[in-house]
């Protein structure tokens, strides 16, 4: 709140026009958040991964399962809901934001997210956690700490001979396993290897341990 548009600039890295927008942002944020003032999170993001969900066209089967199964990570509320209430804001994991915490937000959130993680792993008595988070994000979680089995799915797509990981199909790839997994009503993640939306299939070859990849070998028009 108490940054101008150039604090922000220089801290994001960000245009003016952007830098101002948010400066508004955190002008208005509050700690109380209501329908007035706030959206649920899985409808405010809009980013690839958000249009490979495509929450506005799932029915309410799809959107409790989201809910049930999904947490968002974030830079300002370390952990959310998909249909937590948030308030728009700008602020990435990676932001080098110095707090009373740490030099940067992993120190600030220290061991908070991962002991959220391990509380709805144990609430819902789920033995696998599915990493589809950036490397950016992934990274506030302390993975030795986590009492689950980590399978992470990977991403691959064609490209002059041979597979390889393109960041935008990746984005979206990673939101349309969790649709996926909604429309299919997923209970056991062995399931997830039979994901196949986009023309995306499990690739066994290039696969190693927990770390999932699905290829493709043509991109959509």
């Amino acid at each position: 709140k108490e940054f101008d548009a150039n604090d922000i600039k220089g801290l994001m890295g960000v245009s003016e026009k952007i830098a101002e927008l948010n400066v508004g942002r955190y002008h208005d944020w509050s700690h109380k958040a209501t329908p007035r003032n706030a959206k649920q999170a899985v409808y405010a993001f809009t980013g690839d991964v958000y249009t490979g969900i495509s929450i506005t066209s799932a029915e309410q089967a799809q959107v409790d399962y989201i809910d049930k199964n999904v947490i968002i990570l974030s830079g300002l509320y370390g952990a959310l809901k998909p249909l937590d209430l948030m308030q728009p804001y700008r602020l990435e994991m990676g932001t080098k934001l110095e707090t009373s915490m740490g030099a940067n937000l992993y120190q600030f959130w220290g061991d908070t997210v991962t002991n959220y993680v391990n509380s709805a792993l144990s609430a819902d008595q789920d033995d696998a956690l599915v990493n589809l988070a950036s490397n950016e994000y992934y990274k506030v979680l302390q993975p030795k700490s986590i009492r689950a089995r980590i399978i992470t799915p990977i991403f691959k797509d064609q490209k002059n001979g041979s597979y390889k990981i393109v960041s935008f199909y990746a984005k979206k790839a990673r939101g349309l396993m969790v649709r996926y997994a909604a429309d299919n009503q997923v209970t056991d993640v062995e399931q997830l290897k039979s994901f196949d939306y986009a023309g995306y299939a499990f690739n066994p070859e290039l696969s190693d341990g927990d770390n999932w990849v699905f290829t493709r070998d043509h991109a959509p028009e």
